[in-house]
């Protein structure tokens, strides 16, 4: 069976850690295409957060002539997380002036899925506009609020809740969260 292929943006917003969760877990099953912003760099630093290291291809924020950047690449979806607001509005508007943001057009216009994990509050309403603009042109739309029923005992329990929904979404196995099974 062939090996997916997913493209992994990583935004200038905080909670870089559910982008470093994230590839832990995919980069272990699947091929990972990686741009991270130099601002998430900055930030990854600034929370204590590696992003070095993976199984992926590392791709710079401004190499517009990545094959990620193109229709003609094949890959079975895209991941921003976290999304800042501002990348949020570009990908809602098809503003693509960036690696990041321009893979995510082609995301969308190619219909390969495109998850935006923003962690940002309290949310403006050019904010709820722009969530709902970007959930009009294909994108799914999560907000990094992870759920308690779990009872998380650790940062990483509940990282590992909102890591695991965007699993879910992409359709890959993974062993992060309890699910659900009712009172």
């Amino acid at each position: 069976m062939k090996k997916k292929r997913y493209v992994v943006g990583v935004t200038g917003a905080s909670g870089v850690i559910y982008a470093q969760r994230l590839l832990e877990v995919l980069c272990t099953q699947a091929s990972v295409d990686l741009v991270i912003s130099d601002i998430a760099r900055e930030i990854a630093g600034y929370e204590g957060v590696s992003l070095e290291g993976f199984d992926a291809v590392y791709h710079g924020n401004g190499e517009m002539g990545a094959d990620i950047a193109s229709g003609s690449c094949q890959h079975d979806g895209m991941v921003i997380i976290p999304c800042t607001v501002k990348d949020l509005a570009a990908i809602a508007h098809g503003l693509s002036d960036t690696l990041i943001t321009r893979a995510a057009d082609v995301s969308l216009k190619e219909r390969r899925g495109c998850i935006l994990v923003l962690r940002e509050m309290p949310l403006s309403r050019v904010h709820l506009r722009n969530m709902l603009a970007a959930d009009e042109a294909g994108a799914t739309v999560m907000v990094a609020s992870p759920g308690f029923y779990h009872r998380p005992e650790t940062v990483l329990d509940l990282v590992d809740m909102v890591v695991a929904r965007v699993l879910d979404h992409l359709g890959e196995p993974h062993s992060l969260a309890t699910r659900w099974k009712g009172f």
